[in-house]
């Protein structure tokens, strides 16, 4: 079971406010390869903008990133952040380990980041983003292996990648962080669905890609809920009603 701790969110403020939400991660954040919706975050900030309660939702998605490098950056822009009379930001979503799992140079070669060394780095940037507020995780989009290597260096494949977002699951799963594992769930739609999705890079999805991964973050219910929250409730209420099995 997973829940969404309101711990450090001050109920009194999100009784009159929309929530400020940060989207830290890679280009998977940055929306990389749809250049017609902005990628699905950029899709989720337009939803929240048109709605009430009106959400905030800041990009904050950097092509190439991996874990170490948002956490480096982790602390510094959550605090740029701050709004209306320097009030923190509300809730922070991480979308990021794909690139630590790539093989440099050939198909044998070396892990970006060190499998040992990503077990540690995970953790660590889990709990620097909960000690600033609560935490959400979107997990990462299987590649489109006859596409590899990625710009000639880089070489993906399923089964790095499946061990890399399995750590990063279970260290949500450990912090009771809901986990949305999109890796699993467009496997399960078979491997030439996939490659309809993603981009000729064979890493980054195309603008039908990205519609689907704005859906299935809308249908996800760490996100849903967000959307239905009414702000002049106690958000304890919100917490209470948010456990749920995450798939």
């Amino acid at each position: 079971m997973t829940a969404l701790s309101s711990a450090h969110i001050n109920p009194s403020y999100a009784q009159k406010h929309p929530l400020r939400v940060l989207a830290f991660g890679d280009s998977l954040v940055y929306g990389f390869g749809d250049p017609v919706r902005g990628g699905w975050v950029d899709q989720l900030r337009l939803q929240w903008m048109g709605t009430q309660p009106g959400h905030v939702l800041y990009n904050l998605g950097v092509r190439g990133d991996t874990v170490k490098q948002v956490g480096d950056r982790l602390h510094s822009e959550f605090q740029q952040r701050g709004e209306l009379r320097n009030k923190q930001p509300d809730l922070i979503i991480l979308s990021v380990g794909i690139n630590d799992s790539a093989r440099l140079g050939r198909t044998d070669g070396k892990n970006y980041t060190d499998f040992s060394t990503y077990q540690q780095q995970i953790p660590a940037l889990l709990d620097a983003a909960q000690s600033l507020c609560p935490v959400i995780f979107v997990g990462m989009v299987p590649i489109n292996e006859s596409k590899m290597p990625f710009l000639d260096c880089f070489h993906f494949n399923h089964t790095d990648q499946h061990r890399y977002k399995e750590v990063a699951k279970q260290a949500c799963q450990e912090r009771n962080i809901p986990y949305l594992d999109i890796f699993d769930l467009w496997l399960s739609r078979g491997t030439h669905w996939i490659n309809e999705h993603l981009c000729d890079d064979g890493l980054h999805p195309n603008t039908d890609g990205y519609s689907i991964l704005f859906q299935d973050v809308m249908n996800w219910q760490a996100i849903a809920q967000l959307n239905q929250i009414n702000l002049s409730t106690d958000y304890a209420l919100y917490q209470e009603s948010n456990h749920s099995v995450l798939r």
